[in-house]
């Protein structure tokens, strides 16, 4: 009898004790799954996936739309008009002007373009040099940027901002807004 309580403590034990949903791989897989496909649906202009992983560049869609707010700064105006939720209206993101750039902060700083130039590069940028400038700050001149909230950035894993990086390649090229 004693042997039968004991195993049954020590079932309780186990089952009490044991991973609960969200500890395992197929978990993690699913939770990243998750983000990848909101992300595709986020984005707020079309996506060119030829010759892209589809995968990343929704995790990059996810992370620019829905975690880092990259629309706020390098987007003039980041709405439409009637479309600011800042102001209780329905969000409508400026989808012609997404990412060109072009905010001013101050009056000799202003937010640079990040989608992608005529190679196909955001700001004109290859991953080393994007995953340089948001690793460190550091400019190609040395300046260190300002405003841009790189010091929170580089901390990201080098998937999240190869996935950054993966998403600006697949959107559209924009130029500033007025």
């Amino acid at each position: 009898m004693r042997d039968w309580k004991l195993g049954h403590w020590a079932v309780l034990v186990l089952a009490l004790t044991a991973p609960l949903g969200g500890c395992g791989d197929d978990d993690k897989d699913t939770e990243e799954q998750a983000r990848i496909d909101k992300g595709l649906m986020l984005s707020p202009v079309p996506l060119n996936l030829e010759g892209k992983d589809r995968d990343l560049v929704g995790l990059g869609s996810y992370i620019v739309n829905a975690q880092a707010a990259c629309n706020d700064c390098h987007t003039n105006p980041p709405f439409k008009p009637g479309g600011d939720p800042f102001k209780g209206e329905p969000e409508q993101i400026n989808a012609e002007h997404f990412l060109a750039g072009g905010m001013p902060f101050g009056p000799t700083l202003v937010s640079p373009n990040i989608t992608p130039d005529a190679s196909g590069k955001p700001a004109g940028l290859d991953y080393e040099e994007f995953l340089h400038l948001l690793r460190t700050g550091q400019e190609e001149d040395g300046e260190l940027l300002q405003v841009m909230p790189w010091p929170i950035y580089k901390n990201m894993s080098d998937r999240e901002l190869r996935a950054v990086y993966e998403y600006l390649r697949a959107i559209p090229h924009a130029e500033p807004g007025p």
